[in-house]
C-alpha cells in the first residue's frame, strides 16, 4: 500500500496524516496518526443500497434477553449517571429500538431518530440529557460531522454515550469479526473516543471494555 495516494484526512478528526494500515481481501485500511483511528478507504465504503440490506439481516429483537445483556454494558453506566426522568435520543437506534425501551423502563423519556428505520429529522433539532450510539459509530462514512451534531445536542451535563468494539490488537485485525462486517467502515480505539472528547470540550470516561461516556460540562 506503501505505494497509494493519500487517502485523504481522518474522518473521524480530520487530521490529514493518514498511513496506510492494511490491505485484506482488497478492501485497504488507513490509520490516522493523530486520533490514531482505523479507517476504510473511502472510496471502498458500501454503497446505501447495500446497507440496507446488510441492516435488514440484524435480529434486534427489543424482547430477546441476549441482546438486552448486551446492551447492559451501556445502559447500565449511564443509568448510574443520569438523574430520573431524563430526556434522551436513541441515535441510529435501528429497526428494534431495544436500548430505548430499556431506558424507558428506567424511568426516562427516549426520542428515536435512525437514517433509514425512523427517519424523523424533528427529534435532530432538540436539546437532551442524554443521547445514546449502540453499534452506530462504526458504520458512519462521516464521524466527525456526526460528533459534531450529536456534541451540539446536549444540554450542559449532558452525556454522550457511544458503544462500539474497540480495536486494539493490529495482528489480528484482518480476521477481526469486527472487521469482517461489510458495513464496517471506522474502527475506533478507546483513545480514539477520548480524542473526539478532548476536542469538541467533552469530559472522557470508558467504565467498561467498548464503552464510552463523553460529558458536556
Amino acid at each position: 500500500m506503501s505505494a497509494l495516494p493519500p487517502a485523504g484526512p481522518c474522518p473521524v478528526c480530520r487530521v490529514p496524516a493518514t498511513l496506510p494500515f492494511a490491505e485484506v481481501a482488497g478492501r485497504r485500511y488507513w490509520r490516522c496518526q493523530g486520533c490514531r483511528a482505523v479507517f476504510l478507504e473511502p472510496t471502498q465504503r458500501p454503497s446505501p443500497a447495500v446497507e440496507r440490506a446488510h441492516y435488514r439481516t440484524h435480529q434486534n429483537d427489543p424482547a430477546d434477553p441476549h441482546y438486552r445483556r448486551f446492551l447492559a454494558k451501556l445502559a447500565g453506566p449511564l443509568c448510574a449517571r443520569l438523574q430520573p426522568a431524563c430526556e434522551g435520543l436513541d441515535f441510529g437506534c435501528g429497526p428494534g429500538p431495544a436500548l430505548a425501551a430499556m431506558l424507558t423502563e428506567a424511568g426516562h423519556r427516549v426520542s428515536l431518530y435512525d437514517p433509514l428505520f425512523h427517519p424523523d429529522p424533528s427529534a435532530l433539532q432538540r436539546a437532551y440529557d442524554f443521547v445514546t450510539c449502540t453499534e452506530v459509530v462504526e458504520h458512519l462514512h462521516d464521524p466527525a460531522g456526526t460528533f459534531d451534531r450529536l456534541a451540539g445536542l446536549l444540554r450542559p451535563g449532558g452525556w454522550l454515550a457511544i458503544m462500539t468494539c474497540f480495536q486494539t490488537d493490529d495482528a489480528r485485525f484482518a480476521n477481526w469479526h469486527y472487521r469482517r462486517d461489510p458495513t464496517h467502515v471506522v474502527f475506533y480505539r478507546e483513545a480514539t473516543l477520548a480524542h473526539v472528547a478532548a476536542t469538541r470540550g467533552l469530559m472522557f470516561e470508558s467504565p467498561t471494555k467498548d464503552v464510552a461516556l463523553l460529558r458536556k460540562p
